[in-house]
């Protein structure tokens, strides 16, 4: 959530930055809610004032000559009316700051000044490439043809079973995309120093809100029956994020490189809005793995937080030989609560293109706001707001497409990469 007081303070800067996402943020309708909601508070406060002063009369009428039932009669008639008015305030302000809540829930964070202008993806910024991508004797076949030949990816059976956008592994690419999730947690906790979570795949409103889910992307979200108001987790994101809710961690708990946890859970996401798109194969269901990176971080430490938190997963992707690029995403193509982020997109030969196998972000205080989760800054002595980071490291089953389709070989086999064998007991070669 963006701070009211620094839209207060320098509107026309808030206008700008979201212009740079396509976003017309409407400051004549902020302006006149924060206009009412400070009459009415205002209103409140007088009446308040006025009623301690009313409650004081019953002496000095009495003291003029009026009977005590006369004095707390006309003294309760007044007390009756101010009562009557402050409720009427107080509902009033209310009502108007849950109106401004409601416009800046629904606003996106502000993007930082790197992030370039653009509109769509098509205009975000390459930063670098890593590897080449190998060059085939023959056509490459994307995963889907690869697994379906070798009978270990099975989409009409998950089709059966839960319906479109599901997949089932067998045999040796279900023990690989298992073997997968332990390297990737192996090396973020023990060369990255990363703390491993196990945490809840359900998650409540709350902790939705706090992360930006809601109330923006309810229709991305599996929500459960019921009226405990519990959802399927879109992404480790959102439960890990959340341990820092409502927390004021001391200085010496962040130190000077922050707090960093990996978890690896599911994630269930609708996909509403992308119908027609990557329905085929792996790259986009409703249900799939990740092992997620967040950082809780000072906030003169988030840049470089990011910088870090991109390399580790960078590292995961060079370790297993796949030929990647980084981009910047622009302003159009930015994540709604980012400030700042990167994307890694991994080379498939199947498609002859880079696809997005992470998005790495730095999200300032916007989640720590909607989350008042907080150190205390040694300087000042006071609670303020800390910044928050997150990314994959990687999507498991992005990560297996990228493996199939890079390894393959012309006789159907998978080549499997090196880092990855002893995880497959020596194992060097997938096949039928």
């Amino acid at each position: 959530m963006l701070d009211i007081k620094a839209i207060r303070q320098d509107p026309q800067r808030v206008v700008d930055a979201l212009s740079k996402r396509a976003v017309q943020f409407d400051l004549v309708q902020f302006e006149a809610l924060d206009a009412r909601r400070k009459d009415a508070d205002v209103r409140a406060q007088g009446l308040l004032a006025e009623r301690k002063a009313a409650s004081k009369k019953i002496g000095e009428l009495v003291s003029s000559g009026r009977s005590v039932e006369e004095a707390k009669t006309e003294v309760e008639q007044v007390l009756s009316k101010i009562s009557s008015e402050l409720e009427a305030a107080t509902e009033e302000a209310s009502s108007v700051q849950a109106q401004l809540d409601e416009l800046l829930l629904r606003t996106p964070n502000l993007p930082d000044d790197r992030v370039p202008f653009g509109a769509s993806e098509a205009e975000n910024v390459e930063v670098l490439r890593w590897g080449t991508p190998k060059q085939f004797s023959f056509s490459p076949k994307d995963h889907v043809d690869l697994g379906e030949a070798l009978g270990q990816i099975d989409i009409e059976a998950a089709g059966r079973i839960a319906g479109s956008r599901f997949s089932v592994l067998r045999g040796d690419l279900a023990r690989l995309h298992r073997a997968l999730i332990q390297f990737m947690l192996d090396r973020h906790t023990i060369e990255h120093g990363y703390t491993e979570l196990y945490v809840p795949y359900i998650v409540n409103e709350a902790s939705l809100t706090g992360t930006g889910n809601l109330p923006k992307f309810a229709e991305d979200l599996f929500k459960l029956e019921g009226d405990q108001g519990f959802y399927l987790a879109p992404t480790a994101e959102v439960p890990v994020t959340n341990i820092a809710r409502d927390r004021i961690y001391d200085a010496a708990d962040l130190g000077e490189e922050g707090i960093r946890y990996v978890a690896h859970t599911p994630c269930f996401r609708s996909e509403a809005g992308s119908y027609g798109r990557d329905t085929r194969g792996l790259i986009r269901q409703h249900q799939f793995e990740k092992v997620e990176l967040v950082r809780i971080a000072r906030p003169d430490r988030s840049e470089a937080d990011l910088e870090a938190l991109t390399g580790h997963a960078e590292a995961i992707l060079q370790a297993l030989e796949l030929p990647y690029r980084k981009v910047m995403l622009c302003g159009g193509d930015l994540g709604f609560s980012s400030a700042m982020t990167y994307d890694l997109e991994v080379w498939l030969p199947g498609q002859s293109a880079y696809r997005e196998i992470s998005s790495c972000s730095n999200f300032g205080d916007f989640q720590a706001r909607r989350l008042q989760a907080r150190w205390r800054n040694p300087t000042t002595g006071k609670p303020e707001l800390v910044h928050t980071l997150n990314g994959s490291g990687l999507a498991v089953g992005r990560t297996l497409v990228a493996i199939l389709e890079n390894g393959q070989n012309a006789d159907g086999s998978i080549a499997v990469p090196a880092i990855m064998q002893p995880y497959l007991g020596g194992q060097s070669k997938i096949g039928p």
